[in-house]
């Protein structure tokens, strides 16, 4: 998503010209292109799929709703086990309409991943749950913090659920090192994403992620504490940004390993 306005064969040939061995891909991109397709095209090019994003969205209350929710994010396992991907990115979802009730909603989502562990186990796919800034948490994420990530995660087997490790959702959090040492205690680091704070934020607050070293977070200092963790994985950095989105793709690439090698690496 980072460079979204690249098609996905010009992904693919600039991370190759870019010697950028991995890519975390969004469902919506690879249904366009054509699920066979894009894991032909990734496979074909020696690239690994580390993430796909995302499953989620599992705090309905209408029955019907949920029924659908919870069929679509097995749709979802099911295409990160043919992108080969091991790890099901998950946006938890909001307050439905006229609810004000955060604890029941996440009571929902615990529910739902009951269902869902399993079935992503059985294909090979890990379930991450990703807190969200809690500027989201009325209409996208009603986990805003990794304690409640992991409060959820922790009622099921590591293998089956962990948590995703996002510098743009959680720097502002004075429990989060200890909270990331906890989930790599349980091996429940199932991905970390880098994205920088920059403020004012843009209307809607949705696109307002940073390139890395323009804003607010030090990127190596979360970098060591996952890494203390016990963290290896591969790192993704993750920039919902439109003007990122308006410049060419392959510039904003280069840009992006550039920036991570200066800042994070």
């Amino acid at each position: 998503m980072t460079v979204k306005q690249l098609s996905m064969p010009e992904l693919v040939d600039a991370c190759g010209e870019l010697g950028i061995p991995g890519v975390g891909l969004w469902r919506a991109p690879v249904q366009s292109y054509g699920l066979e397709r894009t894991a032909k095209l990734v496979r074909e090019a020696g690239l690994t799929v580390t993430t796909l994003c995302r499953g989620g969205f599992l705090t309905a209350i209408d029955p019907g709703e949920r029924t659908k929710a919870l069929d679509d994010n097995r749709l979802a396992v099911d295409e990160a086990a043919t992108l080969g991907t091991d790890t099901l990115v998950l946006v938890s979802g909001g307050l439905p309409a006229g609810s004000k009730d955060l604890h029941g909603a996440r009571e929902r989502i615990a529910d739902a991943l009951a269902e869902l562990g399993p079935y992503a186990e059985e294909r090979g796919v890990r379930l991450a749950v990703e807190p969200l800034h809690p500027m989201y948490a009325a209409d996208r994420c009603v986990v805003s913090t990794l304690t409640q990530a992991l409060d959820l995660a922790e009622r099921f087997p590591a293998h089956q659920v962990g948590v995703t490790v996002d510098t743009y959702h959680i720097w502002w959090d004075d429990r989060a090192p200890e909270q990331i040492a906890r989930a790599g205690a349980d091996g429940r680091i199932h991905t970390f994403q880098l994205a920088d704070w920059t403020t004012p934020l843009p209307e809607g607050v949705l696109n307002g992620r940073g390139q890395l070293g323009d804003g607010s977070i030090d990127m190596r200092e979360w970098k060591a504490y996952v890494e203390a963790a016990g963290y290896t994985g591969p790192i993704e950095v993750e920039l919902f940004n439109d003007g990122l989105w308006a410049r060419d793709g392959r510039e904003v690439l280069a840009e992006t390993a550039a920036r991570f090698t200066r800042h994070a690496a």
